[in-house]
């Protein structure tokens, strides 16, 4: 694949840039704005990391199901450090559950993590390997963005602190960096992997959007 100017391109940067309004959306998003700046009300945060944690379940889920379809023993080690990955992050939530008094236990998901899940569970039991991974590496890609984007905006006695130092980190970047290869390699440049991530950026609009609203109706 190769670019306008003819210099070889890979598929996950093709996409990103193609992308690039949504990225732009979800990091200027309230919600996104909020985190960055300490602003986002501790109420928000918390509906966040509960609807997250539901949702990391089952984004671990979906690599295991990509796993088992890999014929490949390198994609496999590959997978099974996504999987890690996941865990570490749940690990954060985790924290964040016993210093602010969120039950994970019994989460409600919302409408918008309930359509998200249900499009990675949808893709990782029925669809090719290349969609699965273009399904879940919106994900990984946009945290990172988020997560450096922050950067600038942390201090010492920032309240969302340990959120973007770890989105922000070099181990959760090469977790990135490795979920791109390996999209580069298994997949091609076809309308189902294209629909695939631009359906899973805008569910992480939608995802942002969600404790907010919520918060209003209350």
């Amino acid at each position: 694949m190769k670019d306008e100017s003819g210099v070889p391109s890979c598929l996950h940067q093709m996409l990103w840039d193609e992308n690039s309004d949504l990225i732009d959306r979800c990091l200027y998003h309230p919600f996104v704005r909020g985190l960055g700046d300490g602003t986002l009300s501790q109420d928000s945060f918390c509906r966040y990391i509960a609807q997250d944690a539901f949702f990391l379940n089952s984004f671990a889920k979906a690599y295991s199901l990509a796993l088992a379809k890999t014929e490949s023993t390198d994609h496999a080690k590959a997978f099974h450090g996504f999987i890690g990955g996941v865990l570490d992050e749940l690990k954060l939530h985790a924290a964040y559950a016993e210093s602010l008094n969120i039950d994970l236990s019994n989460v409600q998901p919302y409408a918008e993590t309930l359509a998200y899940t249900e499009f990675l569970q949808s893709r990782a039991w029925h669809g090719e390997l290349s969609e699965i991974l273009a399904a879940m590496v919106p994900c990984m890609t946009l945290y990172r963005h988020l997560g450096t984007s922050l950067m600038s905006k942390l201090r010492d006695d920032h309240p969302y602190r340990d959120w973007i130092t770890s989105y922000s980190s070099d181990e959760f970047a090469e977790l990135c960096q490795g979920l791109e290869r390996l999209l580069d390699e298994v997949a091609s440049d076809t309308v189902a992997v294209r629909d695939a991530y631009r359906y899973a950026m805008q569910c992480e609009f939608d995802f942002f959007t969600a404790p907010l609203e919520t918060a209003s109706l209350n």
